[in-house]
């Protein structure tokens, strides 16, 4: 197979600066609707990448939970490998590659402990049995086989069959303040077109740049 003849033109429309609100939050929810509206697979599934304590760069796919003007918000184990990594290093890069609308957002920021608060309003509004999964899984820890967590997860729908699930300890979530956010629109011939949103330096608004593709 020969990879470098794998290439396809972009035509689906560019993005102008007049096209660009004040506020990236606006922009970023209209493309998220549109994704949405396009029955795209996982429209809300984001890349999220983290570094350990050697500076080593790791990423996974996680799924965006919430938005607002405050950031971005997802949740996880608190003992996975993403926590310990922003245990150590808060700063974090999301994307979100919706790639047949030929449309990419890159976000730069820095990750936020959410409260308790927070934490339990979401947990209580999964469904059980994923209530369930988040006990049962101690997430990025090495297990032998499948069949122990499963074992795992029997064991504790059991015990939880006739009430409430309550929030595991080293269960919560993060919101993603963000540094910078850039949109990214496929254009012909290559001449990709790219606006990055930056924080000012009295964080009072944001720097609009175009970048070249």
């Amino acid at each position: 197979m020969d990879l470098s003849d794998i290439r396809r033109e972009y035509t689906k429309g560019g993005l102008k600066r007049s096209d660009l609100p004040a506020d990236p939050l606006t922009l970023f929810d209209v493309w998220l609707q549109q994704a949405v509206a396009a029955k795209l697979p996982d429209p809300t599934a984001m890349t999220v990448a983290t570094v350990d304590e050697q500076g080593r760069p790791f990423q996974r796919i996680v799924l965006l939970k919430d938005i607002d003007e405050r950031g971005l918000v997802f949740y996880t184990n608190l003992g996975s490998r993403k926590a310990q990594h922003l245990a150590n290093n808060s700063f974090i890069s999301l994307h979100f590659p919706w790639h047949p609308l030929e449309r990419q957002v890159h976000v730069v920021g820095v990750a936020e402990p959410l409260s308790k608060l927070e934490v339990v309003k979401y947990f209580s509004s999964r469904p059980k049995e994923s209530q369930v999964a988040a006990w049962a899984s101690k997430q990025s820890s090495r297990i032998s086989a499948r069949s122990v967590l499963e074992g795992k997860f029997l064991e504790l729908k059991q015990k939880f069959v006739n009430g409430e699930v309550p929030l595991p300890s080293f269960w919560g979530g993060y919101r993603v303040k963000i540094d910078s956010i850039e949109f990214w629109q496929g254009g012909a011939h290559r001449l990709h077109d790219r606006f990055i949103y930056e924080r000012d330096s009295e964080n009072s608004g944001w720097q609009i740049d175009r970048l070249a593709p």
